[in-house]
């Protein structure tokens, strides 16, 4: 017995000194990194009365201080930011639908900003940006040095007033300008339509109003067409979806799954992440979806295309989206400003991460640019004939009437569907797919 207390107690002690011995360069590695830190804090203060006190021209003391917390921020990576009380204002309106501006989300990008996507029905939109196109210069006026919160502060200006964006775009061999009129920017988050028998869901951004929107106008566009059984199945268009708010992103996955993950986030510390997952009710009563996404496609439309194709639920169209795989939070700071940080990664129910990758599509289906041909006159181009063109051609009498007007609903169906390839092939080929996909179903 005292055998097993003396070996039990020269355990302890071992363990003490194997604590001090370990713990000791631990605490001394600390305090240096301390001293380090307070160090460049005291090299912070010396710059900063330095520049105070004897730049040539006196200076704004708060402005000093801004411009240094602006490039703390901007050091980390292209999504955090400082953002002063205007901007932090600005920004709170953006997320409820309503703002002032051109109508397109910009990131920055190797000192470059970036066009992520134009907003559907806005002036940037209708004035041909596009994804993908880097601005280079504001009505003459280089961005090159800027960061982001000064390059989209020079794009904004009253509305009705004209902006000219310098713009250099993948495919054209010289930057161009694009005239742009500044307009007041009200998102509608999500458009539906039917095509044929297929419900078509337009979101263009995930603010507070898309799955609102989102369930009254699937709900609506199903009762207009008769019913869920006259439903062939439903397009999710996620293309030029810049994103928006993780909360609304989980919400839409969550209309569509019955169960399951659907996002996890994973922060520095592991008590910082959270696991998100899908509660029973399927809004399209489980039948096929397709989601269309494209290089536009960033952060909650990757969200939304990364859970429903992991789980099967959805075939993901289109070509790779944007890979912005990363959490920015809104921490308000004191003097009504906020600070937007990145603290956590986001990843899909299979694990993976999409930062730097984007999601792949099931399918790639790219869309063609539609270069309208000059020299060729619509008048002069040759029309179809067919048999019952030709004159005293012998009538169809194997059809009763009711079967005459079905072919012709179905012929026009397939002229509207010989149209919309031209006009957007990647809803075109959604369209096709739901088709296959409901006549398959209806053969077992």
């Amino acid at each position: 017995m005292k055998k097993f207390v003396m070996a039990a107690l020269g355990g302890i002690l071992a363990g003490v000194v194997a604590t001090t011995q370990i713990a000791g360069p631990l605490i001394a590695q600390e305090n240096a990194s301390n001293a380090s830190v307070y160090q460049q804090l005291d090299l912070f203060g010396d710059v900063f009365e330095r520049i105070r006190s004897q730049y040539v021209s006196e200076v704004d003391e708060a402005d000093l201080i801004e411009a240094a917390i602006k490039g703390m921020m901007t050091s980390l990576d292209p999504h955090s930011s400082y953002l002063p009380p205007k901007d932090f204002d600005d920004m709170q309106v953006q997320t409820r639908g309503e703002f002032g501006g051109l109508g397109i989300e910009v990131t920055q990008e190797d000192g470059f900003v970036k066009v992520v996507s134009p907003m559907d029905g806005t002036p940037a939109d209708a004035a041909g940006v596009e994804a993908g196109d880097f601005i280079t210069h504001v009505d003459g006026d280089s961005l090159l040095g800027l960061d982001l919160n000064e390059a989209v502060e020079l794009m904004r200006g009253p509305v009705g007033s004209e902006i000219i964006i310098t713009v250099v775009r993948e495919g054209e061999d010289e930057p161009f300008d694009i005239s742009i009129i500044r307009d007041t920017i009200k998102l509608t988050a999500v458009r539906v339509r039917t095509e044929g028998d297929t419900v078509v869901l337009r979101i263009t951004t995930f603010n507070d109003q898309t799955y609102t929107n989102l369930k009254s106008g699937l709900e609506k566009a199903v009762e207009e067409a008769g019913g869920m059984d006259k439903v062939n199945g439903f397009v999710i268009d996620l293309r030029n979806n810049p994103g928006g708010l993780l909360t609304q992103a989980i919400r839409v996955s969550d209309a569509f799954l019955e169960s399951g993950e659907i996002v996890s986030t994973r922060g520095r510390s592991p008590e910082d992440g959270d696991r998100f997952n899908a509660t029973p009710g399927d809004l399209a009563d489980g039948k096929p979806v397709v989601v269309l996404i494209n290089g536009g496609s960033a952060s909650a439309s990757e969200i939304v295309a990364g859970a429903l194709k992991d789980h099967r639920r959805a075939v993901v169209v289109g070509t790779k989206s944007f890979g912005k795989g990363s959490v920015q939070t809104i921490m308000p700071v004191k003097g009504d400003g906020a600070m937007r940080l990145t603290t956590a990664r986001y990843y899909t129910p299979s694990g993976r991460s999409i930062q730097g990758l984007g999601v792949s599509p099931d399918i790639i289906v790219e869309q063609p640019r539609r270069e309208p041909d000059e020299d060729e006159d619509e008048n002069t181009r040759p029309t179809a004939r067919s048999e019952s063109d030709l004159r005293d051609s012998i009538s169809n009498d194997s059809y009763t009437e009711e079967e005459r007007r079905q072919i012709e609903e179905e012929r026009e169906m397939a002229e509207e569907a010989a149209k919309l390839r031209e006009e957007d092939a990647q809803l075109a080929y959604a369209i096709d797919l739901l088709k296959g996909l409901a006549a398959l179903s209806s053969k077992n």
